[in-house]
């Protein structure tokens, strides 16, 4: 079951990074208006795939507890799936346009959009949305969905350091297709075509929790006693 969610999830974020060029060659409304709007299906889609992601790292990290893995394991696990709920709540201003309810004066007065979230705000003339949550977010997660690939097996010092942070690491798919989306959204000038890029990184990551190239580190072998000096061991 695990391995096919995986399929389609690599399938869905092959096809979000493909409809990219497919639009920007139609040059239709359709696109910004109703596919990549507010509140509109790659948006949802994006929020659905982040709590996932919330969700199997909190289910991995109670699971390491469980199995007597590592206590700083079982945080970092929790952590991090803390900040993908984060990141979920900020892809829909935590409800704010669900329920109707107006930004604080703060929000209003700080905000590009007046929206409850951060990602929006500025601090005098940098706004947030281009400098952290846009420039430096991407080469972090590029640098994890494309250079830590590449060097994890290579070298044993990444290793040690994913086992010691209890960080999934992806295949290198995952880095063809996060190099593949990064080209597509680069070669297009399309209205809100971040949403896209957003929904890969979305669909990958959720793909690479669930089926990390380090699964050894997180499913030990069927029959494997429990140990607090080995890092992860949930139960698949």
């Amino acid at each position: 079951m695990t391995e096919k969610l995986n399929i389609v999830l690599l399938l869905l974020a092959f096809l979000a990074a493909a409809t990219l060029p497919v639009f920007h060659a139609l040059k239709t409304p359709f696109f910004h208006q109703t596919y990549a709007a507010e509140d509109g299906p790659v948006e949802w889609l994006t929020f659905l795939c982040l709590c996932a992601c919330a969700f199997v790292l909190a289910r991995q990290a109670i699971a390491t507890r469980r199995a007597g893995g590592r206590r700083m394991a079982a945080l970092l696990l929790g952590l991090y799936a803390c900040a993908f709920l984060f990141a979920a709540g900020e892809e829909i201003s935590w409800g704010q346009r669900i329920f109707g309810w107006e930004a604080g004066a703060f929000f209003t007065e700080n905000s590009n959009r007046a929206e409850t979230n951060l990602h929006n705000l500025k601090i005098g003339e940098v706004k947030l949305v281009q400098f952290l949550f846009g420039h430096v977010l991407t080469v972090v997660l590029l640098s994890y969905l494309v250079v830590l690939p590449v060097l994890y097996p290579a070298l044993a010092v990444v290793q040690r350091l994913t086992e010691m942070f209890a960080v999934p690491v992806p295949h290198l798919h995952h880095a063809a297709l996060a190099l593949l989306a990064s080209v597509a959204e680069a070669a297009v000038d399309l209205q809100r075509q971040w949403e896209i890029y957003e929904l890969v990184f979305a669909l990958l990551a959720l793909s690479i929790f669930l089926l990390p190239r380090n699964a050894r580190v997180f499913r030990p072998p069927p029959g494997a006693a429990p140990s607090p000096q080995k890092a992860m061991h949930p139960r698949a």
